[in-house]
């Protein structure tokens, strides 16, 4: 059967009526209205589904360890003896090998690790086999923040875990000294990615989601019962959980956080989104500023405020970053606002 030749008209015309449709859409939003900044819509997208998000979220039960920086490890040779060597991953996240000089670990499985070392003295000795083991780990940690006993770094020798760590910085008790498990906690991942979990809820119903695997570097905020705030995460300077206070401004919350980085440019468009039922506003920094359109934003409690690096904001980019939050069907409803 011959293809037919009219297709890739019909493509062109199909994708044109997309781009359309989005910049009417696009026209839509830019200025919302102000009922669109105090209430939801009449029919919100699709809820995301908070045990589906925290699988995704969890790194795999059988993922390998990669090396970080201050890990100590010991490089063993096959029949050569004489080249085994104790070695610490540096701050740059080198080792130091003689001959050889520098050799970035920083990231690499062990067998990762082993070849890279193998590579590299390649040069100096042939049919070299190495056998990397890690003897004492460092670099796997996580940030403790808010309503605990000991908040600060906590160091874990393997995968760390929602529960072990709150167990290790002390939860708050009550009159009778009872630990106090939190209602809800938050885990910050990078600039970019923020999950919340019901624990309570999650415990009192025996689901092993409670003791989530996280990766290092993450970072616990248990807030205190009575506190309301916001995440405001991406291109700021400092993301994470910025209290809400009566007197509580988009613009003031984005001051809190540090302001924007160097990679927001110079015309953020800031998304607000509800991780409760995946609506999402987008409004224009610049209008925000703007004192001729009055443009005053108040987040709600638990909403994520998110600012998008320059010349990322695109569908793509919002769906990988949010995956964790939000469904593919919430999804449909974000993308046509996007510029």
């Amino acid at each position: 059967m011959k293809p037919c030749k009219h297709i890739p008209v019909l493509l062109l015309l199909i994708a044109g009526s997309c781009v359309l449709f989005a910049q009417d859409q696009i026209k839509d939003q830019s200025q919302p209205s102000a009922q669109d900044t105090k209430a939801q819509p009449d029919s919100p997208a699709l809820n995301p589904n908070p045990p589906e998000a925290l699988r995704s979220f969890q790194p795999p039960e059988d993922e390998e360890y990669r090396l970080g920086k201050g890990d100590e490890i010991t490089v063993d040779f096959a029949g050569r003896p004489d080249l085994a060597a104790k070695l610490i991953v540096g701050p740059d996240g080198r080792i130091t090998l003689p001959l050889a000089g520098d050799v970035m670990l920083d990231g690499l499985t062990r067998s990762q690790a082993a070849r890279a070392i193998d590579s590299a003295l390649s040069g100096y000795y042939s049919n070299l086999a190495s056998q990397v083991t890690v003897t004492k780990y460092t670099s796997n940690k996580i940030l403790l923040l808010g309503a605990v006993d000991k908040p600060g770094v906590l160091a874990f020798d393997g995968t760390p875990t929602l529960l072990e760590a709150l167990t290790r910085g002390g939860l708050e008790t009550d009159a009778n000294k009872s630990s106090q498990i939190p209602e809800r906690c938050a885990i910050y991942r990078g600039r970019d990615q923020v999950v919340w979990v019901q624990l309570k809820a999650l415990i009192d119903s025996g689901n092993g989601l409670a003791d989530l695997r996280l990766r290092r570097d993450d970072v616990i905020y248990v807030p205190n019962g009575a506190e309301r705030f916001v995440s405001v995460i991406g291109e700021v300077q400092k993301s994470g959980a910025v209290p809400l206070t009566s007197t509580s401004t988009l613009a003031s919350l984005l001051a809190e956080a540090g302001g924007f980085t160097g990679n927001a440019g110079n015309k953020p468009h800031i998304q607000i989104v509800d991780p409760a039922t995946g609506y999402s506003r987008i409004i224009s920094f610049n209008d925000i500023l703007n004192p001729a359109k009055s443009l005053e934003i108040t987040p709600r409690p638990g909403e994520i405020i998110f600012v998008p690096q320059s010349g990322l904001y695109r569908a793509t980019y919002v769906l990988e970053r949010f995956s964790p939050l939000i469904s593919a069907g919430t999804f449909a409803a974000i993308a046509v606002g996007l510029p």
